[in-house]
């Protein structure tokens, strides 16, 4: 008779401190900035493009950036685009324009304020997102569990943005890198948290456009688990 395979339970973590990336992992940004994205690239570039080349291409280092993902894109496809040009053009179609509502109306939240609370009488909660502080307010400002964040790190807040670390040791200070756990879903959020020495785990769910390239690449860069949500994280900690 063949045994049972044995599950191997999570192994627990004790962190004291909890940061998170924001899109894909606490915010559905599928209608907000991967529309907004596939919307640049086809305006200015005249040609139709998908979902899955919007996934190959946010699978490479230094596109958690969409401007700058949005302009390489475009000159690729034979019309040299600026990153200024690129920026302009995203900014329409996710803030709106011309009195036509933008993407951005279509942010939904992922995880739910009373998770949020439960995590915050045990750890300390940041943020470390790719965002300029003006698209992080206009969600956060109105969310009940922003004031259980610490300290928000945007892009507007660092000299170098992701993939650089530069966001995640600002967080720490003087703290050790080990007492810390970073959550995001992007390859450049696993580069931060790796130069940075931070524990990492990735937000992938299950099915996902390149799951099993994405979550080899996660592992090759030191992903201590593949979360297909972040309230799974849960279970991962330590009990009080």
């Amino acid at each position: 008779m063949t045994p049972k395979k044995i599950r191997k339970r999570p192994q627990k973590l004790q962190p004291q401190i909890l940061i998170f990336d924001v899109d894909g992992v606490l915010i559905d940004v599928r209608g907000t900035y991967w529309r907004s994205a596939l919307e640049t690239v086809r305006y200015l570039s005249g040609k139709r493009v998908t979902y899955a080349q919007l996934h190959d291409w946010k699978s490479k280092p230094g596109y958690n950036d969409d401007w700058r993902m949005t302009a390489d894109w475009v000159t690729s496809l034979g019309r040299p685009v600026t990153y200024a040009e690129a920026r302009l053009a995203f900014e329409k179609f996710y803030w709106g324009s011309d009195g036509k509502p933008g993407n951005v109306r279509n942010e939904k939240f992922l995880i739910t304020p009373g998770q949020v609370e439960r995590w915050a009488r045990r750890f300390e909660l940041n943020l470390f997102t790719g965002r300029t502080r003006r698209e992080f307010s206009f969600t956060f400002d109105r969310w009940p569990s922003a004031p259980h964040f610490h300290t928000v790190i945007t892009m507007d807040d660092v000299k170098n943005i992701k993939p650089h670390p530069e966001g995640l040791l600002k967080i720490l200070g003087r703290r050790a890198p080990s007492s810390a756990l970073y959550l995001g879903d992007n390859v450049d959020d696993a580069l931060a948290a790796r130069d940075a020495g931070v524990p990492f785990m990735a937000i992938l769910p299950r099915g996902a456009h390149g799951y099993r390239q994405r979550a080899a690449r996660f592992r090759e860069l030191g992903a201590l688990a593949l979360l297909p949500r972040a309230t799974d994280l849960s279970a991962w900690l330590a009990p009080a």
